[in-house]
Order: structure tokens, then C-alpha cells, then sequence
């Protein structure tokens, strides 16, 4: 009798730890604490600065976003590397380019890239328009030139047509700048609201599980806020990759000073934007390496990198459900059909150049 009144006093405490451990989430005070640090992705498409976000400029944006004509391959499209099907992006660890050309670094996702103060991992574009023409004209990438991709789209009835609606009363509105406008109107559009996330920040508090509100709380108290908050969850200020320690050199690769190739100043050598969350679980490998294919393994990356913190497994296994809370409603995009080249498009140029 002993024996057994033993064990069912002991019931209560082992039940008595379990609760202790997996205390209730006070859902009041942790989406206030969120709501100062972050923002939900809105439903309605942002202002673009400088570039009014028109129907008739999105449909073009959409048409060149897909067409492989804007590469000398005519093989490689904008989506080529930003799979609107993929999470934005190629999911790869450097993208494929222009005669199997190998890119030096992993490509981020377009979506929500609207929200980023800058573009690439360096910041080197300051807006999407910008972005738009550096891949257009990167050797490693499409290999293209300004003059040939507006020779295209000038031979081709259609497009002149689309320009002359995107931007009226323009007397030349075929030009490369305006490609690179009508680009950035429709990933202007590619934003991905009602996040489980989103809907935790408008006060339901049943649209994140437990450990999607635990890995938040976390979040917040290992100090992974301080570079990734406001709407992208990133995307806003630069930071030295290795705060606390450096990365292997498969991670952080010597030879890559980020934007230290921009601004030329010791003090931003290893230094990136902050990598925007938002859809992360869909854009695997990660870092600008493309080196880590795992997320829990990312999240763990960062932890003593960034945070000098050996994250348990628990703490990386509660981000990591959060970070699939960051998922939103993917753009529905129908894909166009796009307008048959003329006896005066430029032919593809399959092979690398001498």
C-alpha cells in the first residue's frame, strides 16, 4: 500500500512540471509586444515611389516578367530565377544564367520585395526598377544589352501597343526604362497577406498553434526582432554576417565582402541586408551562400552568429514553427500568353561570348 500510494503522489508533481514547462501563452500581452515590432503584410498593393501602379503597366510588368526575349538566350525570363510557383525564387544555391553560367550568390524571393529599403543582398538597387535592369544586363544572368531588348520589343506590334497604354502620351515609350517601370509595377503586386502571422497581429489569436506562439515569443526574447522586424520581417537596415562569430567559410564565404563592393569602406565588409522572413519555409537553401538547405539549421546558424546563443533544440524547433507562420497567401498569377516574335526580332544568342 505504501508502494502504491507513492506512485499516485508522485502523479501530481510529474503533471505538475509538464504545466510548468508548457505554460499558458498570455495571447493578450504577446500580441502587443508583436504589434511594436512588427506590421502585417497589407491586402491592398502598396505606393510605389515614382511609378504609379496602373492596370495597364501591370499587365505589361507581367508579360516582360515572363517573356525570355529580355535575355540574349531568349531563354531566361525574370521568373527563371524568381519562380512565382517556388516561393519567388529558384531554389537553388546560385542561379543558372546565361550559357550555364553559375550566379555568385543565392537569389532572393520577389515577393513582398516591394517592402525591402533596398534590393539584393548588398542594397546596391535602391528600388525594384533599378533591380529590374541589373539582371537584364548581368553577363552571369541574361546576358542582354538595353539597346537589343528595346530593338525586341519595338518589333513586335503588340508590345508597342502595351507600352503606348502603360505610359501614355510618351511619344517614344518603348524604352528600357519604362521595362524596367512596368517590371517593377507588377512585383509591386506580388505581396503575400494573411499569414497565419498576419491574422495573430489582427487580434485572432486561434490562427498560430502553441509552438508557432512559443518560437514567436522566442523570436522576440533572443533578440532575432532587432534585425527582423517591421512588415518584411527584414529587408531594412545591413548587418555584419558574424556579429558574434563568423560562419565557416562554406557559409561565409571569403571572397564574397558584400557590401563592402558597393560602398568601399572597411566597416562594411561581410556586411548584408537583413534576409526579409516572410515565406522563408518556401525559399530554402539559405544565406547568400545558398550553403544551408535546412531551416532548423539556419536558425541555429544564427544563433551564435548573430546572437553568440547556442539555441536549444527545443528554442530552434518553436522558430522554426514560427517561421512557417510567416507563410501567406501566395499571388495567384495567370501566365500570359505573350506576343510571337517578327522577322525583325533579334535572334537568341545561345553561347557565351568570346
Amino acid at each position: 500500500m505504501m508502494r502504491l500510494a507513492m506512485v499516485v503522489t508522485a502523479l501530481p508533481l510529474a503533471f505538475g512540471a509538464v504545466s510548468a514547462v508548457a505554460a499558458p501563452i498570455d495571447d493578450a500581452a504577446l500580441m502587443t509586444e508583436a504589434k511594436a515590432l512588427f506590421e502585417p503584410v497589407p491586402q491592398v498593393v502598396p505606393k510605389v515611389s515614382g511609378n504609379a501602379v496602373t492596370g495597364e503597366k501591370v499587365e505589361l510588368g507581367r508579360m516582360l516578367f515572363f517573356d525570355p526575349r529580355l535575355s540574349a538566350s531568349q531563354l531566361l525570363s525574370c521568373n527563371t530565377c524568381h519562380n512565382l510557383g517556388m516561393g519567388g525564387d529558384d531554389n537553388l544555391e546560385t542561379s543558372v544564367g546565361h550559357g550555364w553560367q553559375r550566379g555568385p550568390r543565392n537569389a532572393p524571393t520577389v515577393l513582398n520585395a516591394v517592402f525591402n529599403v533596398a534590393q539584393f543582398w548588398d542594397g546596391r538597387a535602391a528600388d525594384l526598377k533599378e533591380q529590374a535592369k541589373g539582371p537584364i544586363q548581368a553577363g552571369v544572368e541574361m546576358n542582354n544589352q538595353p539597346a537589343v531588348v528595346v530593338e525586341s520589343l519595338k518589333s513586335i506590334p503588340t508590345y508597342v501597343e502595351h507600352f503606348k497604354r502603360a505610359f501614355p502620351g510618351e511619344a517614344d515609350p518603348v524604352t528600357f526604362d519604362n521595362v524596367a517601370m512596368a517590371i517593377e509595377a507588377f512585383e509591386a503586386t506580388l505581396i503575400t497577406p494573411a499569414s497565419p502571422f498576419d491574422q495573430y497581429l489582427e487580434g485572432n489569436a486561434a490562427a498560430m498553434t502553441d509552438a508557432q506562439k512559443r518560437g514567436l515569443k522566442t523570436f522576440i526574447d533572443a533578440g532575432c526582432a532587432a534585425c527582423h522586424g517591421g512588415v518584411n520581417l527584414g529587408g531594412q537596415d545591413y548587418y555584419p554576417f558574424g556579429v558574434v562569430e563568423r560562419p565557416g567559410a562554406d557559409i561565409l564565404p571569403p571572397e564574397d565582402k558584400g557590401r563592402f563592393t558597393v560602398t568601399q569602406t572597411a566597416a562594411d565588409e561581410y556586411v548584408f541586408r537583413a534576409v526579409p522572413l516572410r515565406n522563408v519555409a518556401l525559399t530554402a537553401p539559405y544565406f547568400h551562400s545558398g550553403n544551408v538547405w535546412d531551416l532548423n539549421q539556419a536558425v541555429a546558424v544564427m544563433g551564435t552568429a548573430q546572437l553568440g546563443r547556442d539555441l536549444s533544440d527545443a528554442e530552434v524547433a518553436d522558430i522554426v514553427a514560427f517561421l512557417h507562420a510567416l507563410t501567406g497567401e501566395q499571388p495567384r498569377v495567370e501566365y500570359p500568353i505573350l506576343p510571337a516574335s517578327t522577322n525583325a526580332t533579334p535572334r537568341p544568342v545561345l553561347m557565351m561570348p568570346n
